[in-house]
């Protein structure tokens, strides 16, 4: 049993990690803000599947973020000119570094942040995810 503390280590650390990505780094609360860069969907992945199940729409007001529980309500605004819109958090990501937010076609056009392709922006939480509500 000389390997069995180091185990148990091992094990608590994961079981940590793991119970800090199911819960996400922010909150879903209303109210809850953040800011950094946003992008937007290409247009190669309509009708992909999302990370929530729902095809990829770009005529729908949606977003990904790393870890908004699904159906969650955020206002995203574009630093730079103050437009903003609300979508429905369906998808996870962007998987790029210091981005915190990719919105559908329609929601960057409103947003007018696809000529740039990518600008500061700040979101917030408008309404928490509907109980039962995938993270």
């Amino acid at each position: 049993m000389h390997g069995a503390p180091w185990a148990r280590r091992a094990a608590l650390a994961g079981a940590l990690v793991a119970g800090l990505l199911a819960t996400g780094c922010g909150s879903s609360r209303p109210g809850f803000t953040q800011t950094g860069q946003g992008s937007y969907y290409a247009n190669k992945f309509r009708g992909r599947p999302t990370a929530s199940g729902a095809p990829y729409r770009p005529s729908q007001m949606t977003a990904a973020h790393n870890t908004l529980p699904f159906g969650t309500r955020i206002r995203v605004t574009n630093v730079r000119n103050g437009r903003s819109v609300k979508v429905t958090v369906n998808d996870r990501g962007p998987h790029v570094a210091g981005r915190i937010v990719d919105v559908s076609g329609k929601a960057a056009r409103r947003l007018d942040l696809v000529r740039a392709g990518v600008v500061p922006v700040r979101l917030e939480v408008i309404r928490a995810a509907p109980r039962g509500g995938s993270r």
